[in-house]
């Protein structure tokens, strides 16, 4: 018989930027961001709520947030101070399950249906694992409870920060139906824009136009969302995530002004690139090699062939064919490779249907 699925989203709060208040008190009650220099192009990796007022938020430039929030404080990220703390953090998940989806360095999806502390009670475990992780690591975290993965990441946004909030089998129905359909993963800017136009505002639109409709309108993504406007999401937590591609890219202080300074900074994303592969071997094979390049007034390109290696050759012919298409000069230059399972690797997807009622959250 299956069994409803208790499936917990964790999700720190502004990790970087609460690590770092946390080591250094004084930081707390001020606007702070991790990341780059303003002075060189950096760009916000988090901030903390106090910058977020200004309207401060990651992926931004550094010197907008600078001119946004004049005494905001930019501290260079510590990857290895991160790093440390998400291990401590998972060490707590483990106390309650072996069966962790990681995400992130700050974020993880936990199945717990069937672990036997608290009763089983997966409401309780997240206190638990929140408390744990408060008392341990010294930073808050918030999470999300419910049957699926879908419905679990959004339930940990909801009571943000330093809380959770519970979507349980029985109420899945009636928080989906309200659930507006910006919320639903996909769903961008341009898609959500068409659905307004198609006057979709809420899931509950999506239910009453049916699969049909919806597969006329956006394609094989149309039968995903008629799914998750019912609230079904089959996938299991997969303790062994599939990686897609590795990468790497510098954005420079001063633009690269011609392509063969370009190709002078390929060698050194090779050696960035290789040291990033070093503990896939074995795992996965290389499908594809790809650039991509930012010119200087933002707009980018990104040029790939297909490859079974990383030949720097096919780099630089590449990066030829890339600056060709703007001549002009480069902010950001990066490689990759796209990566396919190897062929004894196997990390196939298992479907089951999780939304029995009726157990205890």
């Amino acid at each position: 018989m299956d069994s409803s699925r208790k499936i917990i989203h964790c999700d720190c709060d502004c990790f970087y930027a609460s690590i770092e208040m946390r080591d250094n008190p004084e930081l707390a009650n001020l606007p702070i961001a991790v990341g780059g220099s303003p002075n060189r192009r950096g760009v916000v990796a988090t901030c903390n709520y106090e910058a977020r007022r200004f309207g401060i938020h990651s992926a931004m430039a550094a010197a907008t947030a600078r001119k946004l929030c004049p005494d905001l404080i930019i501290i260079r990220p510590d990857m290895e101070k991160y790093r440390q703390a998400s291990l401590l953090i998972h060490q707590v998940f483990q106390n309650y399950t072996q069966l962790i989806e990681p995400l992130s360095l700050d974020e993880a999806f936990l199945d717990v249906s069937e672990c036997s502390q608290f009763d089983g009670s997966a409401t309780r475990i997240a206190t638990a694992i929140r408390t744990e992780v408060r008392d341990i690591v010294g930073i808050t975290i918030s999470a999300g409870i419910a049957p699926n993965k879908f419905l679990a990441k959004i339930a940990s946004d909801w009571e943000k920060p330093d809380g959770q909030f519970v979507i349980r089998p029985e109420q899945v129905s009636s928080f989906v139906a309200k659930l507006p359909v910006k919320k639903l993963h996909g769903v961008g800017k341009v898609t959500a824009a068409r659905m307004k136009r198609l006057g979709l505002e809420n899931c509950s639109d999506l239910k009453q136009l049916g699969q049909e409709k919806l597969c006329e309108y956006f394609g094989s993504f149309g039968e995903r969302l008629y799914n998750l406007s019912l609230g079904i999401d089959n996938r299991e937590v997969q303790t062994e995530r599939i990686r897609k591609s590795v990468s790497v890219e510098n954005t420079y202080a001063k633009d690269l002004p011609s392509l063969e300074s370009c190709l002078d900074a390929l060698p050194e994303l090779e050696l960035q690139l290789a040291k990033r592969m070093e503990n896939l071997k074995g795992s996965y094979q290389v499908q594809k090699q790809f650039v991509k390049i930012k010119f200087h007034d933002f707009v980018g390109t990104t040029v790939e062939m297909i490859s079974p290696e990383t030949d720097p050759d096919n780099y630089r012919a590449l990066c030829e064919q890339g600056f060709s298409r703007g001549d002009r000069p480069v902010r950001l230059l990066g490689i990759g490779v796209r990566l396919t399972p190897a062929a004894d690797s196997s990390n196939a997807e298992v479907e089951k249907d999780q939304l029995s009622l009726g157990l205890e959250y």
